[in-house]
Formats: structure tokens, sequence, C-alpha cells
């Protein structure tokens, strides 16, 4: 099966956590404002790869994880839903996804279903540029959101994806101004 893909980087650390193998997909029809790869939009400015060619890319790095972007993967849901049936029966590996659709409305398409079964965390939602947040981890703006997608599908409803990139450091945690050095 082909993908329209833009590219595949190795090692990226800013599309999830840890270090991941991102395929970026060429295609996307939500055009937002703002969007910081406006070159993905066009689906034709892609090369057509095998699905086979980029899983062996992917397994060929035993550490990184995995991450579909874009452009929008879910205009090509057939073939990612191949890939990331492939990577999960020959790997361990954990496979995020960006889309500008929302985690409701792929339930309610069947072309999109299938994708979710091996996803564990779907970006979701449109780049509001009203709405950017530097702050924000893996995400361009406070609407969208990080999705366990497994554990969604199990409570038939969206279930926020808990990162804490400082496990060390828990909510409850406080720091005192008064107990850092000064400069």
């Amino acid at each position: 099966m082909l993908l329209s893909i833009l590219d595949i980087i190795e090692d990226t650390t800013v599309d999830g956590p840890g270090f991941r193998t991102t395929v970026y997909a060429a295609g996307c029809n939500n055009r937002c404002p703002g969007c910081h790869n406006p070159g993905s939009w066009d689906i034709s400015k892609g090369k057509l790869v095998l699905t086979d060619e980029i899983l062996d890319q992917i397994l060929s790095d035993e550490f990184a994880n995995v991450t579909f972007s874009g452009g929008d993967p879910f205009m090509q849901p057939e073939a990612f839903a191949k890939l990331a049936k492939d990577i999960k029966k020959y790997s361990r590996k954990t496979i995020w996804c960006y889309t500008g659709l929302s985690f409701e409305a792929i339930l309610r398409n069947k072309r999109y279903c299938e994708m979710l079964r091996y996803i564990d965390v779907l970006v979701d939602g449109r780049y509001v540029q009203s709405l950017r947040d530097e702050s924000l981890l893996f995400r361009g703006s406070s609407n969208q959101r990080l999705i366990d997608v497994q554990a969604s599908l199990s409570g038939n409803k969206a279930v926020l994806f808990g990162y804490n990139p400082y496990p060390q450091l828990s909510l409850s945690s406080s720091i005192s101004l008064n107990s850092l050095p000064k400069l």
C-alpha cells in the first residue's frame, strides 16, 4: 500500500515524549491559518512510498517510538491504519498521531476508526492561531487535546492523556522562591 509523505524524521523530540520517528503525511484539508507546515496541504507534493518501506525504516531504530503528523494522516486512513497495525505487530512502539479532526468526528467516520485501534495518543483539533500557547507540550493551541485513545475507546468517551515530563515533581509540589539560589 502506498502513502504520500513529505518526509520521515528520525530521533525528533518535538512530536511526543522521548525520541521518535515521525512520518509527515502529505495532504491536509484543514488549512489552519498560522499552520507551521502549510507546505503539507497539497497531497500531490508528497512522494509515494510503500508502507512496508516506511515500516522497515521505523523498525530499524529499536529505541524510537513513532508519530504520524503532516499534513493530516487521516487524509490517508487506510494506508496509515495498515502501517500502524504492522508497527504494533512487529514492535512494542507507541504511536502518536496529530490531526485537525476532533476525536469525536473520527469516531463518526468508519474509514477513520480502524486507525484508532493502533494509536496510543491522538493530538486532536485544528490549530487556532488566537489560542496559540507556547507553554503547551506537543500542541500549538489550547483547544488541542492529548487523547489517550485506548482508554477513550474502552470508556466510550474522550479521556485525556496525562503527561508529566517531570515525574519527580508532583502537581502538589511547591517550590519557594526564597529557596532558589541567588544569581
